[in-house]
């Protein structure tokens, strides 16, 4: 780390503890020294920074209030670490050399980098895109390690791990976190497995985050993920928030839950619970055992897509879609173009959804994958669709999956039941033949039409 940086993140960081002092006063300022640190190039992220002002400039909107709520609820050395992980390493600094070398290299160049430790789980939920590689399969501590050290070169400082359950390896997920101090690492969790004694390894290395799966409320939740489930849930999440750690939550509607999770009851309770952000997903039929009857239809995405919008705009909560927010992240997000997938056998995938491969961590570089043919195909293909709202090759789009997986020559890496592309793009060609006009209305309802104000 070159010496303007070393000082840039000094000052950041002194400027942190200074205003979690008194947030509601000294907050923007804040902002002031990360918009000094970042400059304004193209790849300062200026139009987010903007956003963020405009936000703490008005202390009603619910956005202010989650912040605050951070600021008040989360322990303070860990919204340290976070601030600079997260938002120096990550973004001010990431962001740019990801940047120059995507151009360098000619490929995609990821954000985030999203690896299995295992393939082992406590549970096992009905429709698991994860179950499908087989419970036997674990990458050591030292491939672990060295996928970071790799990523760092690249800029990369945000580490996702899901599985299996990830949290299946604690030992040697907080020795990473201790290992790699200048990043931030997510694990998607059933959260079962979460209590004091983690809780307070959290609290010791700072940079840990975790995204805990739940269905909605009890019914649903257990319904899927087995009996006694939920409450294992908010166990984790009560000992989470008791500790002031950061923790969100990671919910997948299907056809049978989605009435539970899009209620508002449910949002306030994961609020009142401590969560500070949700992810949502949709199901994937992945997997050739994978029931189809749990995709859900063109009007619950429809109905997801108006539901997550009103509440972002309401509850102190920060949420992601993420396939309604291509709208936002300019179609699809994976083969390296914001991030990867590193399965628990090395295999290098486009997607977490997207079971085929052409590269291995044993064989290739990081940087060599994202030059291979799958993923130059996905690079050439993006966007998979003009209509932001239909950003997937899979669900979406299923006739670019199956064209870039015969081009590339990649091979299933499903070990247990290894699924032919055209089988697999075949359970996604109605559903993606029904979203496509309601996705066209919402999409040019969404003001990205001609003459359209956005008022449809």
């Amino acid at each position: 780390m070159d010496l303007d940086t070393r000082l840039k993140k000094a000052a950041l960081s002194t400027a942190l503890s200074y205003i979690g002092k008194n947030p509601e006063k000294n907050a923007i300022k804040l902002l002031d020294w990360v918009d000094m640190a970042a400059g304004e190039g193209e790849h300062s992220l200026s139009s987010q920074r903007a956003a963020f002002r405009k936000v703490l400039e008005d202390p009603d909107n619910n956005m202010y209030k989650l912040i605050m709520n951070v600021f008040h609820e989360i322990d303070s050395d860990v919204l340290k670490a976070m601030f600079e992980n997260f938002i120096v390493n990550a973004n001010v600094i990431g962001t740019p050399k990801q940047a120059q070398l995507r151009e360098k290299y000619g490929c995609n160049m990821p954000w985030a980098i999203l690896m299995d430790p295992t393939t082992a789980c406590n549970l096992r939920c009905i429709g698991c895109w994860a179950a499908d590689y087989g419970k036997a399969l674990s990458m050591s501590y030292e491939e672990l390690s060295d996928i970071v050290r790799q990523g760092k070169e690249l800029g990369i400082y945000m580490y996702l791990f899901s599985g299996g359950e990830p949290l299946t390896r604690k030992k040697d997920i907080i020795r990473l976190c201790e290992e790699h101090n200048d990043c931030q690492f997510l694990a998607f969790t059933n959260g079962t497995l979460i209590d004091a004694d983690f809780a307070r390894e959290m609290l010791r290395v700072k940079n840990f985050v975790p995204a805990i799966s739940v269905e909605g409320f009890e019914a649903a939740t257990d319904a899927r993920r087995g009996e006694g489930t939920y409450r294992a849930v908010m166990s984790a999440m009560a000992t989470l928030k008791a500790y002031k750690l950061p923790f969100g939550v990671s919910c997948c509607y299907t056809s049978q839950n989605i009435d539970s999770l899009s209620s508002e009851e449910f949002f306030d309770h994961i609020i009142d619970c401590g969560a500070k952000f949700a992810w949502f997903f949709t199901y994937m039929p992945v997997g050739a055992s994978a029931p189809t009857d749990l995709l859900a239809t063109a009007e619950d995405r429809a109905f997801m897509y108006r539901q997550i919008r009103a509440f972002r705009e309401t509850k102190p909560l920060f949420t992601m879609d993420f396939w309604n927010d291509g709208e936002y992240a300019g179609g699809c997000v994976a083969g390296g173009r914001r991030y990867l997938h590193i399965n628990a056998n090395g295999d290098i995938e486009p997607c977490a959804f997207i079971h085929y491969s052409d590269s291995n961590i044993r064989e290739k570089t990081i940087l060599e994958a994202l030059q291979s043919p799958l993923f130059k195909a996905y690079r050439a293909g993006q966007p998979f669709n003009e209509n932001h709202l239909r950003p997937c090759p899979l669900l979406d789009n299923p006739e670019a999956l199956k064209k870039m997986v015969h081009a590339s020559g990649a091979h299933s890496t499903d070990l247990e039941s290894p699924e032919d592309v055209e089988s697999l793009t075949g359970k996604c060609e109605t559903p993606a033949k029904n979203w496509a006009p309601v996705a066209d209305e919402l999409w040019a309802c969404s003001g990205h039409c001609a003459g359209c104000k956005g008022n449809c």
